[in-house]
């Protein structure tokens, strides 16, 4: 080994360590304690519980449920709108790829509140068929427990992800194949199916796993439409049950369990029979023009779609512009007023949580810069033993739910060295760090926590644009800085990162703008309200009475500006290759 590496293998060993500590002991833990009594022992009970208990189960099967038609109605969206963006040009082409994008500026929980008045026995759609006569009653569109409120909310957020690999795949299809095909006589439809469809199957699964393991650990939309029956909400009401009983421990590993074999039974269903391509596309895909008629049809697809996206955030925005009881069996709200904005930035509650979230999230991010540049740089600049774990490793949270991640986190503040030891007869051994990181305590402090989780959560989109950027940018210029004397160190920072600012700057945009509205972290590690960040004021405001939701519609009005320009910026400085960012 070349005195030279050392440097390497000490930054390698120090973020697998980093790792170990803030990533993989987390998830042992919560796998650990799902198999074991209060005092320690081995036992099947409390798994075993999950699946005999006709609640427990219950939740289980309504969560995946919810993940299966969540991702089923992705595809259906997204899919179509894929195949037209890639092989057609048509009227509004480049407005309406940038307007699909729009369902990421606002979390699907921040949109139940818009959703709720939209669908709601007195909202606008029920008012609309009432007024038309079409019925006597309004219609409970949101059903008991909101079971399909919650996956239509949820399909209308996240199918751009699946529409961003969709475009991706199909941007790197040689269109050679499907001339072939043409020739030899296959129609259309036939080499959609049999070419184009095998080819991106692995990209479709990419974003499919996202979508699936993101909607099947949601927390947020099924607390804000107050859906008991599902197992992330279980596992939320059982935190403080976590000193007494394994039963919290064993539902989070189940749900890690069924997350890890509903990924593993989709890679062997869909992933393995992909076929590969000998090359990328040796010649420049061509694309269609779409006139008349049919560009207007094309048009009218993203419109319909987009809509449809949109109506949450349009019910979000009435709301916070509508007066106290203003929206009540009418179309739009009756009576105006801003002055909810003005609470939302007065508001003790509410500006004590945009600070909190400014906080957290910006400490979050240039954390995750700086190991996004160590990080990508080990990965893509050196041959060093260990690189592909790293990179594994650093993409993991994005495969590992959020939920699970933080009741790791909050696991961990009841071991060493977080609580004491004490011997057999009641002495402390060694003294806890209790005060410094605590969740459950007496007088908590999770500040640290957030942050970690923000950034260990967030980390994947920061560490994909780095490995981007230095891909495209030449070895050659750091080994000429160093061979005119600079050091490796001095070469990175002055040749290296100015050369890939772009991509660091579009990764820890995304890294600070989905940690400022983070949802399972926030709603779990976050217990008193003088450590709320936006997202659980959001919620807490929602719950109470008075101008409560009215409030909490505002921050999300701000939160939803804040993401839409974070976005647009990120998607400017990297664009086609935003979606490799949402990539496991």
């Amino acid at each position: 080994m070349r005195m030279r590496q050392l440097p390497q293998l000490l930054l390698m060993a120090a973020l697998l360590v980093g790792f170990a500590v803030f990533l993989l002991y987390p998830i042992l833990l919560t796998l650990a304690g799902g198999f074991r009594t209060t005092e320690g022992a081995f036992t099947l009970y409390p798994v075993t519980v999950v699946f005999t208990d006709p609640v427990l189960r219950g939740g289980l099967i309504n969560a995946t449920m919810i993940a299966v038609c969540t991702t089923g109605l992705c595809l259906v969206l997204s899919l179509p709108l894929a195949v037209l963006a890639a092989k057609f040009d048509f009227p509004g082409k480049t407005a309406m790829s940038a307007l699909i994008l729009i369902p990421l500026i606002l979390p699907p929980f921040v949109g139940a509140i818009g959703l709720t008045h939209l669908l709601g026995r007195t909202g606008s759609i029920n008012t609309i068929l009432i007024n038309l006569g079409l019925v006597e009653h309004g219609i409970d569109f949101i059903g008991r427990g909101g079971f399909w409120a919650v996956v239509i909310i949820e399909a209308l957020h996240l199918y751009p992800i699946l529409y961003l690999n969709a475009t991706a795949a199909l941007a790197n299809l040689d269109p050679a194949l499907e001339e072939a095909g043409e020739n030899l006589g296959a129609s259309r439809w036939k080499r959609f199916f049999k070419i184009v469809l095998p080819l991106i199957r692995p990209g479709l699964f990419a974003g499919a796993t996202i979508v699936f393991i993101w909607s099947f650990t949601e927390l947020g939309t099924p607390l804000m439409f107050d859906y008991q029956q599902v197992t992330s909400v279980q596992i939320f009401n059982g935190l403080q049950e976590m000193q007494e009983s394994q039963q919290p421990y064993a539902l989070t590993a189940v749900m890690l369990v069924a997350a890890i074999m509903f990924y593993v039974l989709g890679k062997l269903v869909f992933g393995g029979r992909a076929y590969a391509m000998y090359a990328k596309a040796s010649i420049q895909s061509g694309t269609v023009r779409l006139r008349n008629l049919r560009g207007a049809l094309a048009t009218a697809s993203f419109g319909l779609v987009i809509f449809l996206a949109v109506l949450p955030h349009i019910g979000v925005i009435l709301t916070s512009l509508s007066t106290e009881s203003g929206w009540y069996e009418s179309i739009i709200p009756t009576a105006f007023t801003g002055e909810h904005y003005v609470n939302a930035l007065s508001h003790p509650l509410a500006m004590g949580s945009i600070r909190n979230s400014l906080f957290y999230s910006i400490c979050a991010m240039l954390l995750d810069i700086a190991l996004g540049i160590l990080i990508g740089y080990l990965i893509v600049r050196t041959k060093i033993i260990g690189r592909g774990l790293l990179d594994s490793l650093a993409m993991l949270p994005l495969a590992v739910p959020g939920l699970v991640m933080a009741f790791g986190y909050v696991a961990m503040t009841l071991k060493w060295p977080f609580t004491d030891w004490v011997n057999a007869d009641g002495e402390v051994v060694l003294p806890a760090v209790l005060g410094w990181i605590d969740v459950l305590g007496a007088e908590p402090n999770p500040v640290p926590l957030l942050i970690i989780a923000y950034a260990v959560r967030r980390l994947p989109y920061v560490v994909r644009a780095t490995v981007a950027g230095l891909e495209q940018t030449s070895g050659e210029l750091e080994e000429a800085a160093m061979n005119l004397g600079a050091s490796r160190t001095l070469a990175v920072r002055k040749v290296i990162i100015p050369l890939i600012m772009a991509n660091l700057i579009a990764g820890g945009l995304l890294a600070f703008s989905f940690a400022m509205l983070e949802v399972s972290d926030s709603l779990i590690l976050a217990q008193r309200e003088e450590h709320y960040p936006i997202t659980k004021a959001i919620f807490a405001l929602f719950l109470r009475l008075g101008d409560g939701q009215y409030i909490a519609s505002a921050m999300g009005v701000w939160g939803m500006a804040l993401l839409a320009l974070t976005l647009i910026s990120a998607s400017v400085m990297m664009g086609k290759r935003l979606g490799a960012i949402f990539r496991v």
